[in-house]
This record gives C-alpha cells, sequence and structure tokens, in this order.
C-alpha cells in the first residue's frame, strides 16, 4: 500500500500540474517519479512500487481496449501493419550481426535484439526463459533489463520531440513512436503527451508489436532445440502472450462490435488514463540512470545501436509510405 499510494500522489500532483500549467501529465509523472527513485532502492515502498509499474499498468493498458475498435487498424493499412512487423524481424537480425562485430554471445544478441525489437523488459524475461542458461545468464537478463527501460524512458522524452521537428502528423507519429520504444508504459506515455489521437495510434501499433512475442519466442525455441542446445531443467515460463494484451484484444472487438455503451467506454478510458498515469509514476521511480554506467561498453553500444536502428528503420519507412 505505501508504494502504490505514494505512485497515487504523484499522478495526482502530475495532473494538477498538467491542467493548470499545461504540462504533459506522462510526462511529469515519470520525471516526479524519477526524482523519487530513492524509494524504489529499500523500505517499505518497494512492493507497492513493484506491483503498481507492472499490475496497474497491465490493467491501464488493458481498459485501453474499450477505445481501440478495428475502423482504427484498417486506417493504418497493411503496409504500415507490414512495416511494424519488418521492424521487428531485422532489429533482431541486426542484433545477431552486431553481436558477432562487437564480440558477444548469440544468447545476448537473441536477448537485447528481441527486447528492443518487441517489447523491452517484458520480452526479455520471456527470451530468457527459453534461451539455454550459461555463467553470464542472469546478468545479461538484469543487463537487458536496465537498459531498455532506461532507453525508453530517454525515448519517451526525446521521440515526440523528434518527431515534431521532422513534422510527422499525428498517426504518423503514433506509429513511429509505437513502433520504437521498447516498454508499453513508455510508448503510452510518449503517445498521450503529443494528443489522444497520437496515443491511441501508438498503443495499438506496440500491441502488434506484443503480439509478436509469441512467434518471435517459439522460433527461438525451435531454432535452439535444432542446435541441440535446449534446456532440460523445468520450471513455469512466462506466457507468450501475456493476460493483459489478450483481455486489450478482447475489449477492442467487444468495442469494434458496438457493445460498448458510449458512457462505459468514457468511464473505461478514464479509469484507464488514471491506472497508466499512476503506473508511469512507479516506472519512473524504479528507473535508475547511474545503474546503467557500470555495464560493459560493447554491451551498451549493441543495445543503443539496436534501438537507433529500428528508429532510422520506422522514420525511413514512414518517409515512404507517406
Amino acid at each position: 500500500m505505501p508504494g502504490f499510494a505514494v505512485s497515487v500522489v504523484i499522478a495526482i500532483t502530475s495532473q494538477f500540474l498538467s491542467d493548470h500549467y499545461g504540462a504533459p501529465a506522462m510526462l511529469m509523472a515519470l520525471l516526479l517519479g524519477i526524482a523519487f527513485h530513492f524509494l524504489a532502492e529499500e523500505g517499505r515502498c518497494v512492493a507497492g512500487i513493484n506491483v503498481t509499474s507492472r499490475t496497474v499498468l497491465r490493467l491501464g493498458v488493458a481498459l485501453l481496449g474499450a477505445r481501440i475498435s478495428v475502423d482504427l487498424l484498417i486506417g493504418l493499412g497493411a503496409p504500415l501493419i507490414l512495416l511494424i512487423i519488418g521492424g521487428v524481424v531485422l532489429t533482431i537480425l541486426f542484433g545477431i550481426l552486431g553481436a558477432r562485430l562487437l564480440g558477444r554471445g548469440w544468447r545476448f544478441a537473441l536477448l537485447t535484439g528481441g527486447a528492443v525489437a518487441i517489447c523491452g523488459a517484458s520480452a526479455a524475461m520471456a527470451i530468457a526463459a527459453v534461451l539455454p542458461k550459461n555463467k553470464h545468464s542472469e546478468s545479461n537478463l538484469i543487463f537487458t533489463v536496465l537498459a531498455v527501460t532506461v532507453l525508453s524512458t530517454i525515448a519517451m522524452i526525446a521521440y515526440p520531440l523528434l518527431a515534431t521537428f521532422i513534422g510527422l502528423d499525428p498517426q504518423a507519429t503514433g506509429v513511429f513512436l509505437g513502433g520504437t520504444i521498447h516498454d508499453v508504459a513508455q510508448v503510452v506515455g510518449a503517445g498521450f503527451s503529443v494528443s489522444e489521437q497520437t496515443g491511441d495510434t501508438a498503443t495499438l501499433v506496440k500491441l502488434i508489436r506484443v503480439i509478436m512475442l509469441a512467434p518471435v519466442v517459439l522460433c527461438f525455441s525451435l531454432a535452439i532445440r535444432a542446435r541441440g542446445d535446449a534446456d532440460n531443467t523445468g520450471g513455469a515460463r512466462p506466457p507468450l502472450v501475456p493476460g493483459f494484451v489478450l483481455a486489450f484484444l478482447a475489449l477492442a472487438a467487444v468495442n469494434s462490435l458496438g457493445l460498448v455503451p458510449a458512457p462505459v467506454a468514457d468511464l473505461l478510458g478514464d479509469l484507464s488514463r488514471w491506472a497508466l498515469l499512476t503506473a508511469i509514476a512507479a516506472v519512473g521511480m524504479k528507473t535508475s540512470l547511474r545503474t546503467i554506467l557500470d555495464v560493459g561498453g560493447q554491451a551498451i553500444v549493441l543495445i543503443v545501436a539496436e534501438t537507433v536502428f529500428l528508429a532510422a528503420f520506422i522514420l525511413v519507412g514512414l518517409h515512404w509510405l507517406t
């Protein structure tokens, strides 16, 4: 409860700043959260911050489904959908090539490439579950989770400014943000800090990337088995498609059929926004910008290069398609 309560207070403060001074509420929640990072290191707030950053976030994203319809997906069009899928596949291949050039192992390449290409920390944990273990497995996973969180935080602030500088329209900005930022929380924060249309588009595009987790992890698992490197140890593995994604898709399907009354959709939208604002405050509190400096330089170069490659690919694709 203490960690959740602090997150709620930061969310309310961020909304106050947004209402009175025009500052983006999501961005304020993230920055204020980072200022209170010490609460996530030790003490009574740690457990609540961890739960809020995961469970409340997933609840908020799931409720966003009530605002999404098939019409929006159709509005994206097949070329943009293929662009997003292509970005996922090519980023993973780029990671494999980059790892070879930098002298890093293929496990690290799949871990970082998949995390950057799909959905950040969630993808890293799902991919780590199917990778054969070695003495570097745990440290590689910790680094990847920290790195994608930090890079997502930076991207959440920088990418909307970059999209404005380039002159992307609201839909193209949503495609860019949803197709490039690693974690769901930061995609939502970046998207809705621009506009509601951009936020909806960014969330939908991000969910397309998240759905790619299932086939990618399956392909990794089959390839590892074909190499004869698969672990024989048991243990629970994360679901290939997270439950909040299925809930999002279910609500979107119901909304597309016109079965969600407008007042209910508005209520779910408000609940979603407050849940996401609270969760992003918790994500900010969990973000330590100095921790990333303790990792090896080659690892940092690889994951940054993968991030830049994905952003460049999506921007070039948008230039040719629009």
